[in-house]
């Protein structure tokens, strides 16, 4: 195999990584005996600990084999990792770490992680925010240069980096959606987009099912998922959930809420399981948001910066939200960053009264260096095409992989551009797949709102050699799955 790319970004997002539910508390350093992780990523049965399990694999010895280029951040070989989560981060995540063989990521580049213990993985997961790749030059230079020079800021002065990167992000989003206040997480750019809401006395809240928007107590709100809301209610009031792809079901829910309603939706949920609307349905939302009064909010948080093939889902359809989230590949994968952009008649509240809504870290000239860096990167190496025309090139591929599984282990193959999922018949074949992968050199992730879901996010530096390597892949990991899950 060639070398990998040196393109880059970080680490996946730890909010994805989901709490193993109903997880015994680990005693001592043994695994956990039926510990089992939401969206099935258990231990499959009969399976070796994905650590042992990569003799005998080709794809693993290529895709996992232990490397020796490049910097490689100190580790303390003395320290055990996994007893340190135990005992100052959470056993449920001892829980999964020790279920997905114990390693500690240590390095990056480019389409691939490196691991502890040697080995190196490829990255077709990250939750959308590896859209460049691990550590990608030019956000990586910016980020040193920043830090080199001012890293964050006092707040009394104006901020010429926070400027140009709101400068650089208007410049791609729909037409009038000129005002970028910047934030620190996606569930933060959620808050903010309910609180301008507020603001404008849109106080009822339309979300849809397996709609998924973050874990803060705002953006949980108008997260349908009950597994995720019940710990923590009562939540916010007047928040009403609509089906998904279902104009008529969303008019039934603004009707009675006339000028005091506001909407938010995603262009294709992805932790609800890559679900695709029908052609026109942004469109009618916002002709039904338009008609009854209702701030229309669209959260492209994961489906935007080029990871659906196009700036943003909402372009496809020509659709001008009056607030737009935005986040995951905004960061370029190296320092996080979000943002809530708005038209200048939606911003209004936060223009006029710049403490309406503030964070001290918010807009910090180290994230929006990164930011700025990576929409000029995606500028110059015109990655949303090559989004679109890797993301045709992978989804035919899959398909054509799990062509003698449809009908039984396989349900179906959907996606667009680089964000593409695979559901299955049955949930624990997903875990049992995403383990498999695991020990053969390969991340994916499974869906936080569709447990049948195994999802793939690559980045869009994925090379030929490192495309076919994933192929052949999933196609050994796909046969072994089918032949436990039959056996």
């Amino acid at each position: 195999m060639s070398p990998p790319p040196t393109e880059a970004a970080e680490a996946a997002e730890p909010s994805g990584a989901g709490q193993p539910s109903g997880a015994a508390e680990p005693s001592g350093a043994g695994q956990p005996s039926g510990a089992a992780e939401p969206s099935g990523a258990g231990q499959p049965s009969g399976a070796a600990e994905p650590s042992g399990a990569a003799e005998g694999s080709g794809a693993t010895e290529s895709c996992g084999a232990a490397e020796s280029a490049g910097p490689t951040a100190p580790v303390d070989v003395d320290v055990d990792v996994v007893d340190l989560y135990l005992k100052h981060i959470g056993s449920g995540r001892a829980v999964m770490g020790r279920v997905m063989g114990g390693m500690a990521e240590v390095r990056s580049e480019g389409a691939w992680i490196h691991a502890d213990d040697g080995r190196r993985f490829l990255d077709f997961g990250g939750y959308g925010v590896f859209i460049l790749g691990h550590r990608h030059p030019a956000v990586v230079e910016a980020v040193h240069r920043q830090i080199d020079t001012h890293p964050l800021a006092s707040r009394v002065f104006l901020e010429p980096v926070a400027a140009r990167a709101a400068q650089a992000l208007a410049a791609h989003t729909p037409p009038g959606v000129d005002y970028v206040h910047f934030v620190n997480s996606g569930a933060e750019a959620t808050e903010a987009a309910l609180k301008l809401a507020r603001a404008h006395g849109r106080t009822s809240v339309i979300t849809t099912r397996r709609g998924f928007h973050g874990k803060t107590l705002g953006a949980l709100s108008v997260t349908a998922n009950a597994i995720y809301q019940t710990p923590f209610q009562p939540l916010l009031p007047d928040v009403t959930q609509v089906d998904y792809d279902d104009p008529a079901d969303l008019e039934q829910a603004l009707a009675p809420r006339r000028d005091r309603a506001c909407v938010i939706v995603e262009p294709v949920q992805g932790e609800g399981g890559v679900r695709i609307p029908r052609p026109g349905y942004l469109r009618q939302v916002r002709a039904l948001c338009s008609t009854y009064g209702a701030l229309l909010v669209v959260d492209e948080i994961q489906t935007g910066m080029g990871r659906l093939g196009t700036w943003w889902g909402v372009d496809a359809e020509g659709v001008r939200p009056d607030v737009l989230l935005a986040g995951k590949g905004l960061s370029g994968g190296v320092v996080p960053i979000a943002a809530m952009a708005a038209t200048a008649e939606a911003y209004g509240p936060f223009s006029r009264d710049p403490y309406l809504h503030t964070s001290t870290f918010g807009a910090s000239p180290i994230a929006c260096a990164a930011a700025l860096a990576t929409v000029r990167a995606m500028e110059a190496e015109n990655t949303v095409a090559r989004a679109a025309a890797l993301g045709l090139r992978l989804r035919a591929a899959v398909r054509e992989v799990c062509a003698p599984y449809r009908g039984g282990l396989v349900r179906e193959v959907r996606g667009q551009g680089l964000l593409i999922g695979i559901e299955f018949a049955e949930e624990q074949a997903v875990g049992e797949l995403l383990l498999e992968l695991i020990a053969r050199g390969v991340l994916v992730n499974h869906s936080l709102n569709s447990t049948r879901v195994l999802r793939l996010t690559p980045p869009a530096v994925v090379d030929d050699e490192e495309l076919d390597l994933f192929l052949t892949t999933l196609a050994e990991a796909l046969h072994s799955t089918a032949g436990r899950m039959s056996g």
